[in-house]
């Protein structure tokens, strides 16, 4: 909108933002009536339709105390939550939750503070439904006798609903966010009950399918381990052989912390003290033990190694400036703008067409490229593939472009698993340090070792089954994506 005029009656509750008002939304809103059976929130929570509740403030002590995941804002992205959430509580704390909580599959989790999260959502699997949320996000449950919860899921993500989502979002002491006004959204629901059924199948299937691969990249750390130590591909497809219930059954709860390894004590001679570096995680012993014993199968090459033999090649992202942000659509990439192996769908900054000519021949993205997170603490060591479908980005200074030169020796997917293993996550934490007021891995990335296969069918193999859960989830976000454009086309 650019402007409009507002008779003072129309006002509400002393709101004087216009972006509250705006008429865009309202004309928009109307034309689908026709089609739409527009219910305001509040009059489904009042009938008993929906049923929102918010999470807890469980307090910082509660931090890392267990492997059960506290899902705050950040944890949500892609319509699911991370694999690997950045804090975990106890079991003793959980309970303590879980029945005010009362996690159950078909859930709707939706990010009601936190100024550009708000409004991101997922919905609830058994995967993930042992969880602990926090009070930023609001819990919305559906009746199933009203409408499926998967049919809701993706009216909240239609284009028209994110807009009112934003025009109610306000600034409450330091942090963004649209409080009770969710109650205040409009959700058109197509009167046409086949229509209805067709998307919320459609949605259903596409989620599953992109559960099924969040549940590998979940385990994924242990079963590449596994594949290394056996030298045969036998742990991945056994684990993609089970049904559900047996995954569900046997899956592992992990947080970041994970990585961080599990050492006490070791002596070290003087002299194999490296560039001054004094930190005992450096030279875990557990990890050259296992390069060691892993030296047998696999080729234990370091990235330098393979960049100076032309194998790979790294590079950086460039730092663009904070007014290049919100100039246009192309997506801006940043350290948070990535999970479970691929890029949000929703990055946090665009930049123009002309910012995005300026550095495209520099950067160079392709698709197969890997991102690595080089510089945040937590996030370290975090990567994602980049696919036809987001190529065109640019990426931050504190991001590493990983691109494969020699696809015979290693190609794009091999890598990603590698990078993903227990025994190279943790080398990259070793290797993390504190510079000036954050973290990062900086030039010590290339000294991570990677153990690669020798035999070509276990190389091969684990390629074809990477590619495949890869393109899958992201055949499924492409669907979701054009579910939530198709309900309430305007």
């Amino acid at each position: 909108m650019i402007n409009y005029w507002l008779n003072r009656s129309n006002i509400r509750e002393r709101v004087y933002i216009p972006k509250y008002y705006d008429p865009g939304i309202t004309a928009r809103l109307e034309k689908l009536k026709n089609t739409h059976n527009l219910y305001r929130v509040n009059d489904l929570v009042q009938n008993g339709s929906i049923v929102l509740s918010t999470g807890h403030e469980i307090g910082k002590l509660a931090y890392g105390t267990g492997d059960i995941p506290f899902v705050r804002t950040s944890d949500i992205t892609n319509w699911e939550t991370k694999t690997a959430p950045k804090q975990g509580v106890s079991e003793d704390i959980y309970l303590s939750y879980a029945e005010s909580q009362n996690v159950e599959n078909g859930d709707i989790l939706l990010v009601r503070d936190g100024t550009y999260l708000i409004g991101t959502n997922c919905i609830i699997t058994e995967l993930d439904k042992k969880i602990v949320y926090q009070s930023h996000i609001l819990k919305i449950r559906v009746s199933k006798e009203f409408i499926d919860p998967y049919l809701v899921f993706v009216i909240l993500n239609a284009p028209i609903v994110q807009e009112q989502i934003r025009s109610v979002q306000f600034t409450a002491d330091t942090i963004d966010t649209i409080g009770n006004r969710f109650q205040e959204l409009v959700l058109p629901i197509p009167k046409d009950k086949t229509i209805c059924k067709e998307i919320a199948a459609i949605s259903k299937k596409a989620m599953n399918d992109r559960e099924l691969g969040k549940a590998f990249i979940k385990q994924a750390p242990v079963i590449i381990e596994e594949v290394l130590k056996s030298n045969s591909t036998a742990p991945i497809n056994d684990f993609l052989a089970k049904d559900w219930d047996e995954i569900i059954t046997d899956m592992t709860q992990d947080t970041v912390t994970s990585e961080f390894g599990h050492f006490e004590t070791f002596w070290i001679n003087s002299a194999d003290v490296k560039e001054r570096i004094y930190l005992p995680k450096y030279y875990d012993p557990d990890i050259t033990d296992e390069i060691s014993s892993l030296s047998s199968t696999c080729d234990c090459v370091s990235i330098l190694s393979l960049c100076n033999n032309g194998f790979i090649s790294v590079s950086t992202g460039d730092e663009i400036g904070k007014m290049a942000y919100g100039t246009g659509d192309i997506p801006f990439i940043r350290t948070s703008d990535f999970s479970n192996w691929e890029l949000k769908h929703d990055p946090k900054q665009g930049i123009s067409e002309e910012i995005y000519q300026e550095y495209r021949e520099s950067q160079n993205v392709k698709a197969g490229d890997i991102l690595l997170v080089r510089d945040g603490t937590y996030l370290i060591g975090t990567s994602c593939m980049i696919t036809e479908e987001d190529s065109k980005i640019l990426f931050c200074g504190g991001l590493y472009k990983i691109r494969v030169n020699d696809c015979e020796f290693l190609d794009e997917w091999l890598l990603l698993a590698l990078l993903n293993s227990y025994l190279v996550k943790r080398q990259i934490r070793t290797k993390q340090f504190t510079r000036d007021v954050i973290d990062t891995i900086g030039k010590r990335l290339y000294e991570v070792v990677l153990p690669i296969p020798k035999s070509d069918e276990v190389r091969k193999s684990i390629s074809t089954q990477m590619k495949s859960i890869v393109e899958t989830r992201m055949q499924g976000r492409i669907t979701i994506k054009e579910q939530a454009n198709i309900i309430a086309p305007c």
